[in-house]
């Protein structure tokens, strides 16, 4: 006689959330990056972003959070062939994406790992002078303290831009928000479509918490909305 074995719907409330959303990324990778080269007004922002943090020839930036490295490209463009560039995922999915998309780029370099506790500290011989974190800030539980973490690697001086997506506070535009709260159910992991609280309005709360933190550990140097007022990309230098 052998033990029942347990239906799909167990198995998945057993494992764990970063699990799940691992499972879930890696799923979807190919369309995550066709949204990440695709949708409108994409391309200006990461431009934007890897010019807010001012990279020079040489410098070595990591990016929390790289998903399928839509950014990668642009950040070795900056840093040239004499810097580094480090791409930090917890998803294997979009990390085979990434490194098809940086094959040209001997510079960058690939980490599976979570972003709120990078290896990159032992694997580089200094502190890296700029983080980058692109549409991740929603995924912390605790922003704040991810954020502030990343302020403690680069050091004073240290350069840290978020870019986000969240409901755009533009008049004009606003009408356009349930489309985007729906667009945020759509695509979060599936534990977080069924909490009691829409994903739109813990989005909301985790991305306010992660830009006061940058606020409060760095002296403010950049900021711009894009896209209707729905990107924002917010820069500055550690104190």
């Amino acid at each position: 006689m052998t033990a029942e074995q347990p239906d799909s719907r167990s198995r998945s409330r057993s494992r764990s959330p970063s699990s799940v959303a691992q499972s879930f990324y890696t799923r979807w990778a190919t369309l995550y990056d066709a949204l990440a080269r695709r949708a409108p007004g994409v391309g200006s922002v990461r431009t934007e972003a890897a010019d807010a943090l001012a990279l020079s020839p040489g410098e070595t930036v990591v990016e929390m959070g790289c998903g399928t490295g839509a950014n990668l490209p642009y950040l070795a463009e900056r840093v040239g062939p004499e810097g580094t560039v480090v791409g930090v995922d917890f998803s294997p999915g979009v990390l085979d994406v990434a490194r098809e998309r940086t094959r040209e780029y001997p510079n960058v370099h690939l980490v599976r790992a979570d972003a709120t506790r990078p290896p990159v500290a032992r694997e580089l011989a200094e502190s890296p002078d700029a983080v980058l974190a692109t549409f991740v800030s929603g995924m912390f539980d605790d922003p704040a303290a991810v954020v502030s973490s990343w302020a403690d690697l680069v050091g004073p001086g240290g350069r840290l831009c978020l870019v986000d997506l969240a409901e755009t506070t533009d008049p004009r535009w606003r009408p356009l928000n349930p489309a985007f709260r729906a667009l945020v159910r759509v695509t979060a992991p599936p534990g977080s479509r069924t909490m009691r609280a829409s994903p739109t309005k813990m989005l909301n709360r985790r991305l306010v918490a992660a830009h006061r933190a940058l606020e409060s550990r760095c002296r403010v140097t950049h900021e711009t909305t894009h896209a209707l007022g729905f990107a924002r990309v917010r820069a500055g230098a550690v104190e």
